[in-house]
């Protein structure tokens, strides 16, 4: 049996075309605003991580699609956005400017009929308050995973998935930046390749890839290689984000012998899945809480690619807590053949970094 006929025999079938199909809206509208960016499009949130148009827009646009696509049961979304900032005075501008682009992106899809008002806008923005949890079904949505390298013009992914009862049933990544066979140099670009992936996957289907506009699916599944010496790894672009001082411990401690591939948003994930790299590392520093939106499409596109994903101990993520992680120390993600050893690296090297005695 193709994956293809799996995936369209799960009881996920319904959620994950719809899922495909607002995610690859999601990714045009948001590779308009990214062509040409202009000052007033970038905003300052509270905890000073830029938020943009393109944010705001792909939140909205997704919301919209699987409210009318999926018909069964009540919506509940766990999204990274709310319309406190865009109904505070002095926001008419921003809000007019993501009004027309979601109008736009609509209509210039000939599926859906539909004109939306500013409150229309704003509600559909506010359908992403849900704290999910460990019963029923709740989507998770980072409408722009990456939003520094987005704005960077770098990599950056819309990241969505199911949770039923607490676990990551189907997960869909649209990057539209990343290449489509495979990554070809170090800083995560290609050269000539045909550029826009959209990975899926669903519980006990496996995993696959396609252009963002429509090429047939193929199969994915992550690197064999069982010598460290051979294998490359990912962490993120931004130092604020991964303490590399102790991933680099830990690839020395295994003799990895490539240097990081540096991208930024989970186009890791999806690059690891298919092979282009053999672990990825994340290691925030401490007081950082990992949020569910930022880990749980990518991690089931891995797992279902026949990779592992993991805290610092081993243990499986667990996306029933609410809106954040509750994890030892880190995330690592590798194959099946490599995570015994990664696994003894990762602790030795925390261990280690512990016992160093703080600079007063």
């Amino acid at each position: 049996m193709s994956q293809r006929s799996e995936a369209a025999g799960s009881p996920y079938a319904a959620e994950l075309a719809a899922a495909m199909k607002a995610v690859s809206l999601a990714a045009r509208l948001c590779q308009t605003v990214q062509q040409e960016i202009v000052q007033s499009d970038v905003k300052s949130k509270a905890d000073k991580s830029p938020v943009t148009v393109a944010d705001y827009g792909s939140q909205i646009l997704v919301s919209l699609v699987l409210n009318m696509e999926v018909t069964s049961g009540s919506f509940s979304m766990v999204a990274e956005e709310d319309s406190e900032d865009l109904r505070k005075d002095g926001a008419e501008e921003i809000l007019e400017r993501i009004t027309d682009l979601v109008n736009e992106t609509l209509a210039e899809d000939a599926s859906f009929n539909i004109l939306l008002s500013q409150e229309g806008i704003l509600s559909a923005i506010d359908s992403g308050k849900s704290e999910g949890g460990p019963s029923g079904r709740h989507w998770v949505l980072d409408p722009i995973d990456g939003t520094k390298g987005f704005l960077r013009g770098g990599q950056y992914a819309i990241a969505l998935a199911l949770l039923d009862d607490g676990k990551v049933v189907l997960g869909v990544l649209g990057c539209p930046n990343l290449p489509l066979s495979s990554i070809s140099n170090l800083n995560g670009s290609s050269s000539g390749d045909q550029v826009g992936a959209l990975f899926s996957a669903t519980i006990g289907c496996g995993a696959e890839v396609q252009s963002l506009d429509g090429s047939p699916p193929q199969k994915i599944s992550v690197c064999s290689t069982d010598n460290p010496v051979n294998a490359s790894f990912f962490e993120s672009y931004e130092g604020a984000h991964t303490m590399h001082d102790l991933t680099g411990s830990i690839v020395e401690k295994l003799g990895v012998q490539a240097p990081p591939v540096r991208i930024d948003s989970q186009a890791k994930y999806g690059a690891l899945a298919r092979g282009d790299g053999a672990i990825y590392l994340r290691f925030p520093y401490k007081g950082y809480r990992e949020k569910i939106w930022d880990h749980a499409a990518g991690a089931i596109v891995v797992t279902e690619a026949g990779g592992l994903v993991t805290d610092a101990s081993g243990n499986d993520l667990d996306f029933s807590k609410g809106r954040f992680l509750d994890l030892d120390t880190g995330i690592i993600a590798t194959n099946k053949q490599l995570m015994p050893s990664l696994l003894k690296a990762v602790q030795e090297a925390i261990k280690e970094k512990d016992q160093v005695p703080s600079p007063l």
